[in-house]
């Protein structure tokens, strides 16, 4: 009972994140303006071993990515820079599930953040 109520309110919070913009999917803002970090790629979504974050523009290497669980705890993931345009964050150890992506590039001041799922 408690876990079936725990489910259905963290789905009603992942829907309440996504209607107000807090939370996006996979490929988000297709028209690029002064915000870089909004076109961003996540795949494969939903996921097994790895999550590739891919950035439009070269600026990988300046983003801090954190991986949270749904309440919001960070999980102690290993991340890899591929090149300027992509990071690989390995997701083999967490449970099945859904997970949030915090992007974060502090030269800009700017911040967001994506969902996936761990299968």
């Amino acid at each position: 009972m408690i876990r079936n109520l725990l489910s259905a309110f963290i789905c009603v919070l992942l829907s309440a994140m996504v209607s107000l913009g807090q939370v996006t999917d996979e490929v988000f803002n297709p028209q690029r303006g002064s915000d870089p970090i909004k076109s961003v790629s996540i795949f494969p979504n939903p996921a097994v071993e790895y999550v590739s974050v891919k950035f439009e523009a070269p600026i990988a290497k300046q983003i801090t990515i954190t991986v949270h669980n749904v309440i919001g705890n960070a999980m102690d993931v290993d991340s890899e820079l591929v090149d300027e345009h992509e990071i690989k964050i390995r997701i083999k150890d967490l449970s099945t599930g859904y997970y949030l992506i915090s992007v974060k590039d502090a030269g800009l001041n700017l911040s967001y953040t994506y969902k996936f799922l761990k299968r």
